[in-house]
């Protein structure tokens, strides 16, 4: 499971070969929530609401570069590191 960004104790990453819809997974002291690219919804697991907001606050920023890396994982290429927040 690449990582493509981490930031404040979060770390966002990407699976190869993952399954439908394209997603990211971010993970914070234990916690883990899976977000869809195109509407930064989670769908699966949990955040504290705090880093809840700096995740949404990054992907926004960087979701272009999020679904590149997404197609890059399904052919089984390596992903390339995203910006953190800052």
């Amino acid at each position: 499971m690449p990582d493509v960004s981490r930031f404040f104790g979060i770390v966002i990453y990407m699976y190869f070969n993952d399954h439908l819809p394209p997603h990211f997974h971010a993970e914070y002291g234990g916690d883990e929530a899976l977000y869809e690219i195109a509407t930064l919804r989670v769908y699966r697991g949990r955040v504290p609401r705090r880093v809840h907001n700096m995740v949404i606050e990054w992907a926004d920023a960087h979701r272009a570069e999020l679904m590149e890396n997404w197609k890059r994982a399904q052919q089984g290429l390596s992903v390339v590191d995203i910006e953190p927040l800052e």
